[in-house]
Parts: structure tokens; C-alpha cells; sequence
């Protein structure tokens, strides 16, 4: 894997908030290594490590992107849901942003079902054939879209799993991380203080919890991501 620079610095970090954890008593003693200090009862993260795992990341997406893999990105709270549709649209990457619904990876086949569901659905809608529909049952296959489009929406373009998931906050999306684990997808996670570093293939050290933080290491994903795919178009 070919190494890169990836314009990563500690300053920009620290204004993000990135190095500010969890609470002192909400921590894994595996993350150890990863904090550099305790202030006012809440660890902070060493952002040196930080950025040599990001830059990690970084290398390993550009290699996967220029070589025209596929990525999930995976962020269901709150604040990570509008920061993890802004970058897999950006970096034309598939994306769950709501709910993660169990075996929709491990049960791949039942979720091509509803992928497929979901594609009708909103053919006929398009094509106004829902509109020619008795009421009763309009509004039910209505209801039905509108489901699966708050689900399903950011795969629908998905025709098979993915070669690379990125994880936002573990502890949230400790499902989907052992669907990955259990299939042997490669993961990338952001891990707060108290999440476990061995889980996935590449854990970054940062905060989970600030937005700015999120969107700073999406960020930088995403550029590396973007700049593999121009290599790909380029040298197909």
C-alpha cells in the first residue's frame, strides 16, 4: 500500500475537538495507548496516534478507491446522520444513515429483496401508476416507499456488499461492525474512549459526539476516496 500525505495536522484537530474522549469512568483500558492525558474528568486522545491511523485510512481507501472498490458508510445518530450522507454523496459511496436494520449485510439476499421492492416502487411512482391506484391501497404502497426510502435510501444503488465499510462511533453501530467481522469485510472505525481498538482493521482515535469532529475525519476519508477514483477513471 502506497503511502501519501494527506494534509493531516494537529492544529486543525484541536480545533475540531477531536482529542476531547469520554469520561474518565466511561472508558476501555484497551484504549490505554491511545490517551495522552486526563483533564477535568474526561480523557483526551492523542492525536498523534489520531493522525497516523487516519493517514492509515486515507492510504487504504485511495489504494481500494483507485482500484474501483466499494464503500458503506455507516453513522446513525443523530449527530453523525447528516455528515454521513453529505460524504458518501460527495464520494459517490453507499450509506445508512437511520437505522441499521439487522442482517442487512449477513442477509444480503433478503435485502436485494428489498432493494429490488424498493426500485418498483418507486418506478411506479414516477410513472404516476401508484397515482391510478385505488386510495386505500395508494397510500399503503406509499407508506411502504416512504419506509424504505428512510432505510434503504442511501443503498439503493448497492448491488452487492461492499468491499470496505467505514464505521462511525462503535458502540452505536456495534451491529453492523460484527456483520463485517463475521462476512470479513474490512472496517475502518471511528472509536471514542470507550469503544475496543482491536475490532476493527483501522481504528482512529477521535471523538464521536462532536460534529466537527466527525465531519473532519470523514473529511479527510472522503478526499482520499475522491482522489483514488479520479486514479481509477484515469487508469482504468
Amino acid at each position: 500500500m502506497t503511502r501519501r500525505y494527506w494534509n493531516i495536522n494537529l492544529e486543525e484537530m484541536m480545533e475540531a475537538g477531536v482529542h476531547f474522549g469520554h469520561g474518565t469512568r466511561k472508558w476501555n483500558p484497551k484504549m490505554a495507548p491511545y490517551i495522552s492525558a486526563k483533564r477535568k474528568g474526561i480523557h483526551i486522545t492523542n492525536l498523534t496516534r489520531t493522525a497516523r491511523f487516519l493517514s492509515e485510512a486515507c492510504d487504504l481507501v485511495f489504494d481500494a478507491a483507485s482500484r474501483g472498490k466499494q464503500f458503506l458508510i455507516v453513522g446513525t445518530k443523530n449527530k453523525a446522520a447528516d455528515s454521513v450522507a453529505w460524504a458518501a454523496i460527495k464520494a459517490r459511496c453507499h450509506y445508512v444513515n437511520k437505522k441499521w436494520l439487522g442482517g442487512m449485510l449477513t442477509n444480503w439476499s433478503t435485502t436485494e429483496t428489498r432493494l429490488h421492492k424498493f426500485r418498483d416502487l418507486r418506478m411506479e411512482q414516477k410513472t404516476g401508476r401508484l397515482n391510478r391506484l385505488p386510495k386505500r391501497d395508494a397510500a399503503m404502497l406509499k407508506r411502504q416507499l416512504s419506509r424504505l426510502q428512510t432505510y434503504l435510501g442511501g443503498i439503493k444503488y448497492m448491488t452487492g456488499l461492499p468491499d470496505i465499510v467505514i464505521i462511525v462511533d462503535q458502540h452505536e453501530e456495534y451491529t453492523a461492525l460484527r456483520e463485517c467481522i463475521t462476512l470479513g469485510i474490512p472496517t475502518i472505525c471511528l472509536i471514542d474512549t470507550n469503544c475496543d481498538p482491536d475490532l476493527a482493521d483501522i481504528s482512529i482515535p477521535a471523538n464521536d459526539d462532536a460534529i466537527s469532529s466527525i465531519r473532519l475525519i470523514l473529511n479527510k476519508l472522503v478526499f482520499a476516496i475522491c482522489e483514488g477514483r479520479s486514479s481509477y477513471i484515469r487508469n482504468p
